[in-house]
């Protein structure tokens, strides 16, 4: 089974996340941060993972840290489930619509963390969640993950939509990436290898 569990504490965070990448989309969530929760609930249910999220942060200041630091563990546990990536598909690739809204989301583990995040998105609140906050989750994951990750939101009205489509986009390109292949063996890479 491809889990794994990861904890973090900090002044700012007190963070308990545990991850099954080969689960059936249940969630236990529970950040602080509603909005968030909302996009993780999506985050596993599309990608077909069992994800356990529970933080306690500075919310009296903002959800910035809680958001980020999450996306760190998140990173992480990933990278642990993972392991060294044999077998999987390795790329994915995911292009969904959300009502009048459209994302396209592309991975790569390559074991080479780097983001491409191109969404024109207001810098306002959603509930307790500030929309520039998505940004700086993928940032932390990405990082943390060591993986390449391009998303693109290509329209929206409805800022709900725009923030929430990039998430369900994210989740099955992730749940294409990591999928095993049956036809491949071994490391998904000519060098023999994914930097992990």
């Amino acid at each position: 089974m491809r889990s794994s569990d990861v904890t973090r504490k900090t002044g700012e965070t007190d963070i308990s996340l545990s991850l099954n990448l080969d689960g059936s989309g249940q969630s236990d969530l529970a950040t602080g941060v509603g909005f968030f929760d909302h996009m993780l609930t999506h985050l596993s249910r599309h990608g077909q993972m069992d994800l356990r999220v529970h933080a306690k942060g500075d919310l009296h200041i903002d959800p910035h840290h809680t958001v980020e630091d999450a996306g760190i563990c998140l990173g992480k546990a990933f990278s642990e489930a993972l392991g060294d990536a044999a077998g999987i598909e390795r790329f994915g690739y995911a292009l969904i619509p959300m009502d009048e809204a459209l994302a396209e989301v592309a991975i790569d583990c390559s074991g080479r963390p780097f983001l491409v995040f191109n969404a024109d998105l207001p810098k306002i609140r959603l509930g307790d969640f500030d929309v520039e906050l998505a940004e700086e989750f993928f940032q932390a994951f990405s990082v943390h993950a060591r993986v390449t990750l391009h998303i693109n939101l290509r329209y929206a009205r409805n800022t709900h939509h725009a923030v929430e489509v990039i998430f369900k986009a994210f989740a099955r390109a992730l749940r294409m990436a990591v999928r095993r292949d049956t036809g491949i063996t071994g490391i998904p890479s000519t060098k023999g290898m994914l930097e992990r």
